[in-house]
């Protein structure tokens, strides 16, 4: 199995770099402990540090996604996950402990204003491919009852089944998402702005020690650049 950012991608974003997280043998517990929850209070706060501007909307780390999202077709109000996390943040609306794992990831996210996501490995039907799509790929979010197929031009993350997380990095599906019962997971950070490129080296080795420092389980480390657009998952 293959994890491939695929030449659709580069075209739109030929700087953009992937971090990715093969995370396997986990022991998920079904709660954080308080140093975990600890580390995503921290991280609440230093994310005010990237809401200098008065207008939401203009502020760098909002503004390079907004207009990543006008590249290619998206469902009426698809917006970077980053954004979503930080607005909540903007509103005085803490972004408040899930599990271990999802609390980690979040943290790694808002400390460094980069978007997160991570899905169950063992869940994947063949290759997984970062890609524009022809459309009516299947796809039930979290949360939703009713399929919501992808859409002629967008970009989505997809496997041999179909879509698993839509408009780039705005939504995770239901079938692919991490539950307690998750043993191997991959997490991945999208940067797309050619200047951050050290954030998001340190946003994932951030998110790999707190893996291991908090949780059991291997941690892998990978980059996908336009040059190496793609790693084996074993």
């Amino acid at each position: 199995m293959k994890f491939i950012a695929s030449e659709s991608f580069w075209d739109l974003f030929p700087e953009a770099e992937i971090g990715l997280i093969l995370f396997k043998d986990i022991k998920m517990e079904e709660k954080s402990n308080r140093e975990i929850r600890d580390e995503l209070d921290n991280a609440n706060e230093k994310a005010l540090d990237y809401l200098t501007k008065p207008v939401f909307s203009e502020n760098p780390v909002i503004k390079v996604w907004r207009d990543a999202f006008k590249l290619f077709k998206t469902k009426k109000g698809a917006r970077c996950s980053i954004e979503a996390l930080l607005k909540r943040v903007a509103k005085d609306k803490d972004v408040g402990s899930i599990n271990p794992l999802v609390d980690i990831y979040n943290a790694a996210s808002l400390n460094y204003a980069l978007p997160c996501g991570a899905e169950d490995i063992d869940k994947f039907v063949g290759d997984v491919k970062l890609e524009i799509t022809e459309g009516n790929d299947p796809f039930q979010a979290i949360g939703d009852d009713k399929n919501s197929p992808t859409l002629e031009g967008e970009l989505c993350y997809r496997d041999d089944e179909g879509a698993i997380c839509r408009c780039f990095n705005w939504r995770d599906g239901q079938r692919t998402m991490i539950t307690e019962d998750t043993k191997n997971a991959i997490l991945f950070m999208e940067n797309i702005d050619p200047d951050r490129k050290d954030d998001l080296k340190e946003a994932i080795n951030y998110l790999a020690e707190n893996l291991e420092k908090y949780m059991e389980g291997k941690v892998e480390i990978h980059f996908l650049t336009k040059d190496k657009p793609s790693i084996e998952i074993k």
